[in-house]
């Protein structure tokens, strides 16, 4: 019996410690329930006033703290610099201590004799004064002035137009590209930093490049660049302008290194259709030439019945060269491709692709030999093209012989910078860029083709006008039958080839020059 009643009272005392137990948990849960969500601010809408000035009041903030930011960065950059510039005036004036008194010890003599960066920006200061930048110098004529090129940040406006021959450059070449825009975001660095903010108080707005409204760069060889940029300013009749000016250092050593041409041997190669008179007297100045020269002369003739007409050059002591006669049709890079295969010498022979209108020296042939190099540079050179002699010398009775005709200046003819078919290149170079557009025949456009795939590969393209290279005036005619844009590019050279602007205007208003001789 009494043990019953201990097991009803356990099981009494038991749910109670389970009810309170409970009763505990619930209490906890109650007490630790997190806030209800819908105490919480109503998320914002754009059309909610409140809430848009509430975010461009934060925003407002936030980008004045980031202002903060970045001028306590600017200031300890700019207390970093001036003690890093005193710490080495500090060192220099020790090292100059030490070197008077011969203490100066092992391994800082580099230090000494380094060039600092004071001396460095002196040396800039005094390209500046030496410079026509801020102001004008005395000139002898109206020759010596420098023009400026004009530019915006899509063209340049240039006088020296080069190849493109037209008032504005386009495309614009890669490194002037680069380096007109790096000059334009330096000064829209400088004209957003805090130096000139502090000297323009009137400044409202931060520059971008759609405020650049144009520029003026000129350069002087021995002194440097210069650069007037102009920016829009806070008003239709309000500009910035910023002067910048890039100096030039002196002069540097490379590298120096001794080339012998001796047994340099070139492969002048000629593709020929008919013309045998011009090719007469092609080997008649060629023969000037052979003297002191190594060469090989390869002829590729479009033709198979004038065998005999090539009697003459085996009766010559000349003996270094090679005959090869297709019966194709005439395509020049055809015929150059042909002369480049047909070179069965082991020797990685210099080609110089030519045409039998091409007058040289042996002057020429040394610039061939000096600027081109296998597997790192082509020669294009530029070369001096005769305007017609029954033009230029029509005054006179007869016309002067033809070594005395060979004469640059403006009234004689033009530098051929459009023209890429004279070169100098190795054998390999040429094979290995994969030669000429063989799809390509007749007249014009092979060279050009060629000349770009070196444009785009990592061999250097040496282009420069040769003042021992002439090409001879000879009729020239344009086929009906050639596509539009050759036949555009054959009457332009035709136009071109004749005479001078002045010449062409004397001709074309002669009927007004008579009346007036006569009076």
């Amino acid at each position: 019996m009494f043990r019953r009643w201990l097991l009803a009272l356990i099981a009494r005392f038991g749910l109670i410690g389970v009810g309170f137990c409970c009763c505990l948990l619930l209490l906890y849960l109650l007490a630790c329930k997190p806030a209800s969500n819908s105490k919480k601010p109503s998320l914002p809408w754009p059309e909610g006033t409140t809430s848009k000035e509430g975010y461009m009041a934060l925003l407002q903030e936030r980008e004045d703290s980031h202002r903060h930011y970045i001028n306590s960065l600017t200031k300890q950059i700019a207390e970093l610099k001036e003690a890093l510039q005193e710490r080495t005036q500090q060192l220099q004036e020790s090292l100059d201590k030490a070197k008077a008194k011969g203490i100066l010890p092992q391994g800082l003599e580099s230090l000494h004799k380094a060039t600092m960066q004071s001396d460095l920006k002196e040396f800039f200061r005094l390209q500046l004064n030496q410079a026509e930048v801020t102001v004008g110098v005395s000139l002898p004529s109206e020759y010596a002035v420098i023009p400026f090129d004009m530019f915006t940040l899509q063209t340049v406006y240039q006088l020296e137009t080069g190849l493109s021959k037209h008032p504005a450059e386009r495309p614009v070449r890669k490194d002037r590209k680069d380096e007109l825009i790096s000059t334009v975001e330096t000064a829209l660095h400088i004209l957003n930093g805090p130096q000139q903010h502090q000297e323009d108080t009137r400044r409202k707005h931060t520059y971008s490049p759609s405020d650049f409204i144009q520029g003026l760069t000129r350069t002087e060889r021995t002194r440097g660049s210069t650069y007037e940029l102009v920016f829009k300013g806070d008003s239709p009749q309000d500009f910035t302008q910023l002067f910048l000016f890039r100096p030039f250092g002196p002069p540097m050593k490379v590298k120096s290194e001794s080339v012998n041409t001796r047994s340099t041997v070139i492969n002048i190669i000629i593709p020929l259709s008919k013309r045998m008179e011009a090719f007469s007297r092609f080997m008649s100045n060629f023969r000037y030439c052979l003297a002191t020269n190594r060469v090989h002369l390869t002829v590729v003739y479009f033709d198979l019945d004038v065998f005999s007409s090539f009697c003459y050059l085996r009766e010559t002591q000349f003996r270094s060269f090679t005959l090869i006669q297709l019966n194709e049709v005439f395509s020049r890079g055809r015929g150059l491709e042909v002369g480049v295969r047909a070179w069965r010498r082991r020797q990685n022979v210099l080609l110089f692709f030519c045409d039998v209108d091409i007058v040289f020296t042996a002057d020429f042939l040394t610039s061939c030999r000096i600027n081109a190099e296998p597997g790192k540079k082509v020669f294009y050179p530029v070369l001096f093209s005769q305007y017609n002699p029954a033009v230029i010398y029509r005054n006179s009775t007869h016309s002067p012989p033809l070594q005395q005709q060979l004469v640059i200046s403006q009234e004689t003819g033009f530098w051929r910078d459009f023209g890429f078919g004279m070169t100098c290149q190795y054998r390999s170079d040429f094979i290995n860029i994969g030669g000429f557009d063989r799809s390509i025949k007749g007249w014009g456009l092979e060279d050009v083709h060629l000349y770009r795939k070196y444009l785009h590969s990592k061999l250097m393209v040496i282009r420069s006008p040769s003042r021992s290279l002439f090409h001879l005036w000879h009729e020239k005619s344009c086929a009906d039958e050639l596509p539009p844009d050759k036949f555009k590019m054959c009457m332009q050279t035709k136009a071109m080839n004749e005479a001078s602007h002045g010449q062409l205007g004397e001709l074309y208003f002669r009927r007004e020059k008579g009346p007036h001789r006569n009076r």
